[in-house]
């Protein structure tokens, strides 16, 4: 019984040791691999980080850390302080180092599906189906053609103006709905879509205009679309 325990006293005081010297060999090759290399400290996350947190609140939790010179990414953050004011563009995730390009002053940040709107111009928002605004797959940055109609007789109908940049859309085309009898597509969608447009003051008027006394249609207008053709339309036909 005795040996018995002596033994297993034994086993454990050699797997206490061989850790121990597992340790200081790993401690040991890691000083032996960065011998004669020339290091510099970075600052590492150290836990998850969402996009848009402010600057001071990841450094609270950052830790420095000594790595091979040609280890550093030109953009690591080297002074904390060059931080100040500016918030995360991405996730970040622990282990990684903290790069200035991942951070930006939250007064030039732009929404998710936004973009900047050209000097001078103004933007107007409308609220249209699916089917009148490219099956609701609009996107911002894309160009589109503006058809204006009129109900009040003659009823009119025009591509009123070319190339207007989206700069925003919110929802999308959801699945047509169905008959809850037949199970047939009854042509009417489930969500409407806000499409939101780069103007001129003169344009938006015409937006507006329509929007409030008539109906407007979109189409995807890329800068290659030909523009030519094109009139007001009647029930008499087509009119320049």
């Amino acid at each position: 019984m005795k040996s018995r325990v002596l033994a297993l006293v034994a086993a454990a005081v050699l797997a206490i040791a061989g850790s121990f010297l597992l340790i200081a060999y790993t401690n040991g090759a890691e000083q032996r691999a960065l011998a004669g290399v020339q290091t510099v400290d970075v600052l590492i996350v150290s836990a998850a980080v969402p996009a848009g947190t402010p600057a001071d609140v990841v450094l609270q939790s950052a830790t420095r850390q000594e790595v091979p010179a040609k280890a550093r990414p030109a953009d690591a953050v080297t002074d904390p302080a060059a931080l100040g004011g500016l918030v995360t563009t991405v996730d970040l995730v622990p282990g990684e180092q903290l790069l200035s390009t991942r951070f930006r002053d939250p007064a030039t940040t732009q929404e998710p599906g936004s973009i900047t709107v050209p000097a001078g111009m103004q933007e107007v928002s409308i609220l249209l189906e699916p089917q009148r605004s490219v099956g609701g797959l609009l996107q911002a940055g894309d160009t589109v053609g503006v058809f204006i109609s009129l109900a009040t007789p003659p009823e009119t109908t025009r591509l009123t103006l070319h190339k207007v940049l989206v700069t925003a859309v919110q929802g999308a085309a959801a699945a047509e709905t169905k008959d809850p009898a037949t199970g047939a597509g009854t042509g009417a969608a489930s969500k409407s879509v806000m499409v939101t447009l780069a103007l001129t003051a003169a344009n938006a008027e015409k937006l507006v205009y329509g929007q409030e006394f008539g109906t407007i249609w979109l189409s995807d207008e890329p800068s290659t679309a030909g523009e030519d053709g094109t009139g007001e339309l009647t029930r008499e036909g087509v009119y320049k």
